[in-house]
């Protein structure tokens, strides 16, 4: 039996953490590492940190940030914005990061997936997935932190990256993301179902019986959250029990 993983996601902005609602409307919440280290202290399974706004500055600055976190974090840490070329993937793993999650630079030139996952290895390799409702049961794919329409079908687009190479694909519904009134089970599932690679569900939780509904019905690998331990909704000792009551398999 798979063990689900519990992911801390962590956005960035100027070295600030960051939380908003749809992607937008973003508060300053503080020190990055010293979340990560708090989140690592307390036994999450693995943290994820996006640069907010490296898509419009046509960079990645989270080095600092990633090189500090390895230096008291000992979890493995995906890195995520603005990566467009394999020179910043081998800057963001040469930092300390274990994975670099892409989803821009994937949209506009699906080869790049293919080269990545040969140099570096699909294990390293998240392709991230900001999705947003079209109508029942079909989403369109978006970029730029959640706002350019990319025309792509969702799930047309998971399996291809898939085909191309992609390890693990991380999807935000952006109707639910910040909300904290739960995640989009029907988009989860319905990548889900389709894949063969792991699938991270991200963007909704609110409090822990979300995270468990999510688990339950979708039968996803990892689930990111940000909001309900940005603002200590829950704590991760407790949600894991939670879990583990009710049959997950998940590390304690």
């Amino acid at each position: 039996m798979k063990r689900v993983r519990l992911i801390a996601r962590i956005d960035v902005k100027n070295e600030y953490v960051i939380k908003g609602i749809h992607l937008e409307g973003l508060r300053k919440l503080g020190d990055p590492n010293d979340f990560a280290l708090k989140y690592y202290k307390n036994g999450i399974d693995e943290i994820i940190f996006m640069d907010a706004v490296a898509a419009y500055y046509d960079r990645n600055s989270l080095s600092n940030i990633i090189e500090a976190a390895c230096s008291n974090v000992y979890i493995p840490i995906t890195v995520g914005g603005g990566i467009r070329t394999l020179d910043d993937i081998n800057t963001a793993l040469k930092s300390g990061a274990d994975k670099v999650a892409i989803n821009t630079q994937f949209i506009k030139s699906p080869n790049f997936i293919k080269e990545a996952s040969e140099v570096f290895g699909s294990q390293c390799i998240v392709a991230s997935i900001q999705a947003g409702k079209v109508s029942h049961n079909k989403w369109e794919a978006y970029y730029d932190n959640g706002r350019e329409p990319s025309g792509r079908d969702v799930i047309d687009w998971a399996l291809e990256m898939e085909a191309l190479g992609a390890g693990e694909i991380m999807i935000t519904s952006i109707d639910s993301e910040g909300t904290k009134k739960g995640f989009d089970c029907d988009l989860i599932k319905n990548v889900f179902d389709k894949l063969s690679i792991p699938v991270i569900a991200c963007g909704g939780a609110g409090n822990g019986k979300h995270v468990e509904e999510m688990l339950i019905k979708t039968n996803v690998d990892a689930v990111a959250v940000a909001s309900i331990l940005h603002y200590g909704l829950e704590e991760i000792s407790s949600l894991k029990r939670q879990l583990i009551n009710r049959g997950i398999n998940i590390r304690p």
